[in-house]
C-alpha cells in the first residue's frame, strides 16, 4: 500500500467514516491543512488550530504508526499528534521519537435531537465586537486558562449572556472546520456561578453551531467535572483522548 495524499474535504471525511475529531482537524484543507491516508487510518494536520499545530491521528494502529511517521518527516516537529487514547498509545509505543504529552477529552455533538433540541434559550445571543474589551477581562479573571480570546485568529465570535447588565458568562466559535464547530473560550463570572449561566451560554451556542456547520464539538480538561456535566447534560458525546509531542 502507498501513502497518498488527500486533495479535498470530501476524500477526508469519506477515507475516516466523517469521524469528527480528524474531519476538524482537517480544517477542511484550508489555510496550510494537510491530510493523508494509508490502508485503514488517516492523519490530518491543522496549523494553529486551536492554537497548535496538530495531527489528528485515526484508524488501524499499524498503519497509523506509518502515517504519523510520514507525517512528522513532512511536517516538522511542532505538530503534536493526537486521537483516541488506546490508540495513541499504541503509536506512541512504535516510535521512540514520540512522548506522551496529556490526555483529555473530545466532546461532540452530532445532531439538533435530544436534549439539545429542547426548549428555547433566551437571553443569550452573539456579542457585538465592540463587547470583545468585556469578554477579554471576564476571561482574564474567571479562565485565563483559556486558549480562545478575542482578537485570536481563528476564534471567530462570541455568545454571551448579562445578568444586570454586566457580562456574565461567555462561550466562543473558534478554529471551526466547515462541517465541525468548535465551541471554546466558556468562562462564568465567579460571583455568578451555580446559576445555570454557562449551561445557556453553552446550549445556545452549540444550538447555533449545529445550525452553521452541522456538528459541534469542543476540548474539556478530564479534571473539570462541573463543565464535563454541563456538556453531557446538553447531550454531548465524549471521547479520551491523548495528545502527544515529538521529544526534546
Amino acid at each position: 500500500m502507498t501513502i497518498r495524499e488527500l486533495r479535498h474535504d470530501a476524500e477526508v471525511r469519506a477515507a475516516c467514516g466523517d469521524d469528527d475529531l480528524l474531519v476538524w482537524a482537517a480544517q477542511g484543507l484550508r489555510g496550510g491543512a494537510r491530510a493523508w491516508a494509508l490502508g485503514g487510518a488517516v492523519v490530518a494536520a491543522g496549523p494553529g488550530a486551536s492554537r497548535r499545530d496538530r495531527l489528528g491521528v485515526w484508524g488501524e494502529p499499524a498503519d497509523a504508526v506509518e502515517l504519523v511517521r510520514y507525517a512528522l518527516a513532512e511536517l516538522g516537529s511542532s505538530y503534536r499528534p493526537f486521537g483516541e487514547l488506546e490508540l495513541m498509545r499504541q503509536v506512541t509505543a512504535k516510535l521512540e521519537v514520540l512522548r506522551e504529552s496529556g490526555t483529555f477529552s473530545w466532546m461532540s455533538l452530532p445532531a439538533l435531537d435530544g436534549p439539545a433540541a429542547g426548549p428555547a434559550v433566551s437571553g443569550v445571543g452573539w456579542l457585538e465586537p465592540q463587547a470583545e474589551t468585556e469578554v477579554a477581562a471576564l476571561l482574564a479573571a474567571a479562565a485565563p486558562e483559556s486558549y480562545a480570546v478575542p482578537g485570536l485568529a481563528g476564534v471567530r465570535r462570541w455568545a454571551g449572556v448579562r445578568v444586570g447588565g454586566e457580562l456574565a458568562a461567555v462561550a466562543a466559535d473558534a478554529w471551526s472546520a466547515p462541517s465541525v464547530g468548535l465551541l471554546a473560550g466558556v468562562a462564568t463570572r465567579a460571583a455568578l456561578r451555580g446559576r445555570g449561566l454557562a449551561d445557556r451560554v453553552c446550549r445556545w451556542a452549540s444550538r447555533e453551531l449545529l445550525a452553521g456547520y452541522g456538528r459541534a464539538a469542543l476540548m474539556v480538561d478530564d479534571a473539570n467535572v462541573a463543565a464535563v456535566t454541563v456538556y453531557e447534560r446538553i447531550g454531548y458525546r465524549r471521547r479520551r483522548v491523548l495528545a502527544c509531542r515529538v521529544a526534546g
